[in-house]
């Protein structure tokens, strides 16, 4: 039973590499006039950003978010769950 218990135990988000993964995405935004803000990170995964800029105003920052963001981060910061963001557009 102690195996079950220690795989559905949830992974902190480590903060350094999560901030340094974003810092990588954020070159991307920003040559397009954008960028991204760390707003939280929660006990379950789930990272809170909110779009600026540019993104704040465009209409494929939501995709951005999901199937961009979410995705490097999920594939590079062990413990992310899920990419929210900050306010719904």
């Amino acid at each position: 039973m102690a195996e079950n218990d220690a795989k559905t135990e949830k992974t902190p988000v480590n903060r350094e590499l999560l901030e340094a993964t974003l810092d990588v995405i954020r070159q991307s935004l920003q040559a397009d006039g954008g960028d991204v803000a760390l707003v939280n990170v929660d006990d379950e995964g789930v990272v809170t950003l909110e779009m600026q800029g540019a993104c704040a105003g465009c209409p494929l920052s939501s995709y951005d978010m999901s199937e961009g963001i979410e995705r490097i981060l999920k594939e590079h910061v062990p413990g992310v769950t899920k990419v929210m963001p900050a306010m719904e557009w």
